[in-house]
């Protein structure tokens, strides 16, 4: 199961990676999250993570295997039989635009069974997640603008 979406921000790099990067603030933007909790203090980096609530689903702890700062994340969580994988990639577009590419993977011997019921609501809570980044890092980079 893989569930993927891309979408055009017209906002710099900067302004989308702060957004994305502050995972405590994705149920602000998202209706994909009802909550997260990072479980650990200071930057945002390999090894940290977070407690995610979201609904429909049980709640999950994932964990940063792969950070390059202002360009992308992947982080994993592990739960019966399954490991999920959750990425997230931004790259420069023409001008100050960029493109979000955000995706949601799974493996393991549950995954085909998983995939059955929960393949549709992944692909629709990433549409979410997409849809939400672009509001909220176009909303930041007009207000920056105005000011």
């Amino acid at each position: 199961m893989k569930a993927t979406a891309s979408i055009t921000i017209d906002a710099p790099i900067e302004r989308v990676w702060d957004v994305i990067s502050d995972v405590e603030r994705w149920h602000e933007w998202t209706a994909s999250i009802t909550s997260v909790e990072r479980l650990d203090h200071g930057p945002f980096t390999v090894g940290s993570s977070a407690r995610i609530r979201q609904p429909r689903l049980a709640a999950m702890v994932w964990t940063v295997t792969d950070i390059q700062p202002g360009r992308s994340f992947t982080w994993q969580a592990h739960a019966g039989g399954m490991t999920s994988v959750g990425e997230h990639v931004i790259t420069p577009g023409p001008g100050t635009s960029v493109t979000a590419t955000l995706s949601a993977s799974g493996s393991g011997f549950l995954e085909p069974l998983v995939s059955l019921f929960y393949k549709r609501l992944a692909q629709s809570y990433v549409d979410m997640e997409a849809a939400g980044l672009k509001r909220r890092s176009e909303a930041g980079a007009l207000a920056a603008s105005a000011a």
